[in-house]
């Protein structure tokens, strides 16, 4: 910049109380600092076990890890090194270096080495195509031991091992291989979801995990308040509240790798803490909703080597219910559900009719080929119709001879026979069963014995990756236990507007609510719904729900007062992280993708939580234990 006056330049004035620092600050020493922290990091490890191929060879490295095996063949000592990356073979011969041989020697399965030499090539028939890394070697000039290991309870890869002893010591089951590999593949799925996410301008903001105990859910883990004595916080089973919280305050698009925690009974894939994809977008519709999650689904499979192409298929609730006995159908095999409801109440089959007369239902399923089960085949599938709540379990075998044989055939005539076969599409060789009942235990008895079949016959394609979209689900179910209407995913889904009447009327089981759940080869993955923006909508549910404008006031009052002050439309879904990553890497458990889980009985079996907390501890929190040690 040229200047014509040089009273025109404005030099501010700076004190030498912030110049004298700058002249203290010994900018060599930090130098020096990250210098030799460079020259520690290359010390310790230039390479990984298992990058180095061909393109390293004659090159001068460092390798450190753990120990796989020994071998001695002959003399000679072969280890395989093993680091996050991989493996990589070591060989000492006493005739070359005789100084690392004695050192080889001392060492034993799982020790931590270092060693430093070049990168060699292997014999042409000694390749190992098991690993990149087989095609070379490396003789090192020199070894050091960094850590030596006692042997440990267990071998590495044994697929025998119970699963206490691996949670145990789950610090060293992590070293497996399939641990390794799962936890890579939920941090690759990770970032892909992040950077998707981040890419479709959502904001990552964090919600409190010490909140307010809320009902309409499963069972809160409940903290007890030191300043606040006899009051509780309870730890989330969901950011739901805060994340249309944020919609209220205009973030617009949210999302969060969220922890949760419910106490309740634990199955393979439950965990009394949890992780979910949680978003929410305000100014959206349903559609919108589906578009970004596929696009992340998409991104998500790929992180894991898997490649799915949207759309999705859509279906009803009631559709997927209908066909397939369940709201998370897997489609990657037929055996669909059919209903001869209309053909029984023209028959004779009294027993039937009546339970159809009284809003039951019944439900049937052709089985391929089932003609030639045996008697005692035929009872077993009948007792484990029973293990699933039936009464009974009717059936009618189609021979090869053209004839059907059934003791149903005596309440139907010969032309309802015919229709039935036809509606079951049954052939000659296959046999059907069918249930009547309630509709929810029809449904559910035979989803689960279409599962049944599917498996036993081996229908299912495990290289299939079926993604659909259940739609339409009902706003609420009617609890037994409870003897009222529930919701059925939770009371801020917005119902839908053409049923609003309904919610007046008391017409409660007919109300369908604007909610959705995205379903993998028959394991819902998430489900999301639009919410209620209407502080009148909202009192509306809560009434339906038979809670008093002072308990709703109560449990969810900060809610309720927010969506008084322009809360614009919003909708949002969660899709279970740890689920996720189970299926796409092909594990039964969720125990298998989270590095430090609970067993089946929720304890931490390595750190032996929960434990006992102190007299002291419990004074402070102002509770007495009722519990009765024992002796």
């Amino acid at each position: 910049m040229n200047f014509k006056d040089d009273s025109s330049v404005f030099i501010p004035y700076i004190p030498p109380i912030y110049i004298y620092p700058l002249f203290c600050y010994d900018f060599r020493a930090k130098k020096n600092f990250y210098r030799e922290m460079n020259k520690l990091k290359t010390r310790m490890k230039s390479n990984n076990c298992g990058e180095l191929n061909l393109s390293n060879l004659n090159q001068e490295v460092t390798l450190s890890g753990w120990v796989s095996t020994v071998r001695d063949l002959g003399g000679i000592l072969f280890i395989e090194l093993r680091d996050r990356s991989g493996f990589f073979q070591l060989v000492a011969n006493p005739q070359i270096n005789p100084d690392v041989h004695k050192a080889f020697e001392k060492v034993r399965s799982e020790y931590v080495i270092m060693v430093k030499g070049k990168v060699t090539k292997r014999p042409e028939e000694t390749y190992n195509e098991k690993y990149p890394t087989g095609q070379v070697e490396m003789y090192p000039d020199t070894v050091e031991i960094l850590a030596e290991s006692k042997v440990l309870p267990f071998v590495l890869g044994d697929e025998s091992v119970s699963e206490d002893i691996r949670l145990k010591y789950r610090y060293l089951d992590i070293r497996n291989e399939k641990m390794l590999h799962n936890l890579k593949t939920r941090h690759n799925i990770v970032q892909a979801v992040r950077n998707y996410l981040n890419n479709q301008d959502f904001l990552e903001v964090e919600t409190p995990i010490l909140i307010k105990t809320t009902p309409e859910g499963a069972r809160d883990y409940l903290v007890p308040s030191r300043v606040q004595p006899g009051k509780f916080f309870a730890l989330p089973q969901s950011p739901q509240i805060f994340k249309q919280l944020l919609m209220v305050g205009g973030i617009e698009k949210y999302y969060q790798i969220a922890k949760c925690f419910r106490d309740e009974d634990l199955r393979a894939d439950r965990q009394p803490e949890f992780t979910q994809i949680d978003m929410e977008l305000s100014f959206v519709e349903q559609q919108d909703v589906i578009n970004v999650v596929e696009g992340l689904l998409v991104d998500a499979f790929k992180a894991a080597g898997v490649e799915i192409k949207p759309p999705f298929k859509q279906i009803s609730w009631q559709e997927a219910m209908d066909r397939f006995g369940s709201d998370k159908p897997d489609t990657r095999f037929g055996l669909e559900l059919f209903d001869i409801g209309d053909i029984i109440l023209e028959s004779n089959f009294e027993i039937v009719k009546n339970t159809l007369l009284n809003g039951g239902i019944v439900r049937g399923i052709r089985i391929p080929g089932g003609a030639k089960y045996s008697r005692k085949d035929i009872d077993d599938i009948t007792k484990l119709a029973v293990s699933f709540g039936a009464k009974a379990l009717a059936n009618i075998i189609y021979l090869e001879d053209g004839t059907a044989k059934s003791p149903v055939l005596k309440f139907v005539t010969e032309e309802q026979a015919k229709r039935i076969q036809e509606r079951a599409g049954a052939q000659a060789g296959d046999i059907i069963f069918f249930v009547a009942d309630k509709p929810k235990l029809v449904y559910d008895i035979m989803g689960r014995l279409r599962l049944h079949f599917g498996k036993t016959l081996n229908l299912i394609d495990e290289n299939k990756h079926n993604l659909l979209w259940v739609v339409d689900f009902p706003m609420f179910e009617w609890s037994d236990e409870e003897g009222r209407f529930m919701a059925m995913h939770h009371p801020f889904t917005s119902p839908n507007l053409e049923d609003l009447d309904k919610l007046d009327s008391g017409d409660l089981g007919n109300v369908k609510s604007i909610a959705y759940d995205i379903v993998y080869n028959g394991t819902e993955l998430g489900g999301g719904s639009v919410r209620i923006h209407s502080s009148e909508v909202q009192k509306k549910i809560f009434k339906a729900l038979g809670l008093t404008e002072e308990e709703a006031a109560e449990k969810f009052g900060f809610m309720v007062n927010a969506l008084q002050y322009g809360t614009p439309p919003h909708a949002g879904l969660a899709i279970g992280l740890d689920r996720l990553v189970a299926l796409l890497c092909r594990t039964d458990s969720i125990r298998d993708v989270i590095a430090f889980p609970k067993n089946a009985s929720a304890k931490d079996l390595m750190s032996d939580a929960p434990g006992e907390a102190s007299l002291q501890q419990m004074r402070e929190l102002h509770i007495k234990s009722t519990v009765k040690k024992e002796g």
